[in-house]
């Protein structure tokens, strides 16, 4: 499902030929139904070609984003891969968002600060950008002051509205690296766990890496235009986790699926990302939840992933999963399983 304009890759470069016998020679796409806006992939004309088709659909990011939780729930009249009441909570100013959930199922977060004035260390303030529609207006400060003073600046530069920073998110940081962790529970699975982890990954943020690439001098010589980086997601990288931290993320991880079965049943399905930092005593925390498949797990693709093919014997992506799953879901009988 394309926008028209941002197409060429999957309609152009990346589609599929396919030799006499159907079987694909080059490329990966059979088709690109291409939209004036993303937001119209809930129109009926849409609609009747997905039916049509009989397609499951793989829900990302850009689903709710574009079209809305509300018309997701109630318009997107297609079978989805997973579980689409989950989509809600990654809203943050949704009463039951993620940080609900976790906080039901114990699970480790960032300390939320209620007011600006309550600020005495630093924090990173979570909102979204205001012209970047899927992008992040984050700011971080270590007092009432510095709070005021980017924010102010970020208003004036467009970069955020006054209405979301009202209902911004405000945590303390946690000074670590960030390990993002794409798993995958499988509700079909007889033989072994059900919870897989499929791989890790860590992103590139603009203009945030720019910076810390600038030794210190030179970031305090920037003008104030370029003093505040941004963090908007440009890309991914592979990673792999010390192997005695392993134990307690997969712990982490079977607490939110528990979570989720008994306040969203039917609960996780599928493709599920776990975001986190790690401070330096080793402790995990989360920042972030998708309950869908994660837009880092594109450094998977084709080569799959250390963690999902040691446990598959087999190159295994998460779009490969997903693929295996619902054909040993059609296979079983069990569709209903898998889709909602």
């Amino acid at each position: 499902m394309c926008e028209r304009g941002r197409e060429a890759p999957y309609a152009r470069y990346f589609k599929a030929t396919r030799g006499k016998d159907g079987r694909v020679i080059k490329g990966v796409v059979d088709e690109a139904i291409v939209l004036d806006k993303f937001a119209h992939i809930t129109y009926e004309k849409t609609l009747r070609a997905l039916q049509k088709q009989n397609a499951i659909f793989v829900p990302n990011r850009s689903l709710p984003s574009y079209a809305g939780v509300d018309a997701v729930e109630s318009d997107f009249l297609v079978p989805l891969f997973g579980s689409r009441q989950l989509l809600r909570t990654e809203e943050r100013t949704e009463r039951r968002s993620y940080y609900w959930l976790l906080e039901k199922a114990r699970l480790p977060f960032p300390e939320k600060v209620d007011d600006p004035k309550d600020i005495d260390g630093l924090v990173i303030v979570k909102l979204p950008h205001k012209t970047k529609t899927l992008e992040r207006g984050f700011f971080t400060a270590a007092s009432h002051k510095e709070y005021k003073e980017k924010s102010e600046r970020l208003l004036k530069d467009n970069v955020i509205d006054a209405k979301d920073l009202a209902a911004a998110r405000i945590e303390r940081y946690i000074v670590g690296p960030v390990f993002n962790f794409d798993f995958f529970y499988s509700p079909l699975q007889e033989v072994g766990e059900r919870l897989e982890l499929l791989g890790i990954d860590w992103r590139f943020e603009t203009s945030l890496d720019g910076h810390v690439r600038l030794p210190a001098d030179q970031q305090l010589a920037l003008p104030l235009s370029q003093r505040t980086p941004e963090y908007t997601v440009v890309g991914h990288n592979s990673a792999t986790l010390r192997e005695s931290s392993l134990n307690q993320v997969f712990e982490i991880a079977e607490k939110y699926v528990k979570a989720t079965r008994e306040h969203h049943p039917p609960g996780i399905i599928g493709p599920f990302t776990l975001q986190t930092c790690i401070d330096k005593d080793l402790d995990v925390y989360i920042y972030d939840v998708a309950p869908r498949i994660g837009g880092g797990t594109n450094v998977h693709m084709s080569v799959g992933h250390p963690y999902g093919n040691a446990l598959w014997r087999r190159t295994m992506s998460t779009g490969r999963r997903i693929a295996l799953e619902v054909r040993n879901a059609i296979e079983a009988g069990k569709l209903d399983a898998v889709v909602t």
